[in-house]
C-alpha cells in the first residue's frame, strides 16, 4: 500500500498542523472541489473554505481549512492554509454567532457594507459548523 499513498503536509501561520503519509486528500479550491491520490499531477491552486478530508491507512480525518494556497509537487502535497482546525478546536457558539452577523450584514444591503467580506465571513463560519458536526 506504501506505493498508493503520498506525503502531506499542512501549515497555518501558528502550527504545523498536520504531516504523514496520506492515500487521499479532499479539499475545496476556487475551481471547486478537489481530489488528491499518489501519482497526481504536479499543480498549484487556490484554497477556497472547505472541508479537507484526509484520508489515513487507519481513516478518514476532517478539518476546516480557510484559504491558501496548494502545491502537488511529486509524492508531496503542501497546504499553505491562512486557517486550520480540527473539528473539536472549533467554538460552535462562536461559529454560531459569526454566522448570523455575516446574514444580516448581508440582508442589510446597506452602503457600507462590504458584500464580498460578508459572503466570505458567511462562507468561513458555515466550513466550520459543517466540520464540527462532522456531516
Amino acid at each position: 500500500m506504501a506505493d498508493k499513498l503520498f506525503r502531506l503536509q499542512i501549515v497555518s501561520p501558528e502550527r504545523i498542523f498536520y504531516e504523514g503519509d496520506v492515500s487521499m486528500l479532499e479539499l475545496t479550491t476556487s475551481e471547486g472541489d478537489i481530489g488528491i491520490y499518489a501519482g497526481h499531477i504536479p499543480m498549484t491552486m487556490v484554497l477556497a473554505p472547505g472541508v479537507a478530508t484526509i484520508t489515513e491507512e487507519t481513516g478518514r480525518r476532517e478539518a476546516a481549512v480557510h484559504s491558501g494556497f496548494l502545491l502537488i509537487e511529486g509524492n508531496q502535497v503542501t497546504v499553505l492554509a491562512e486557517v486550520a482546525e480540527w473539528p473539536d478546536e472549533i467554538d460552535v457558539h462562536r461559529a454560531e454567532e459569526a454566522k448570523v452577523r455575516a446574514e444580516r450584514r448581508i440582508a442589510s444591503g446597506g452602503a457600507g457594507i462590504n458584500r464580498e467580506r460578508a459572503e466570505f465571513a458567511l462562507k468561513r463560519s458555515l466550513v466550520r459548523l459543517r466540520a464540527a458536526s462532522g456531516k
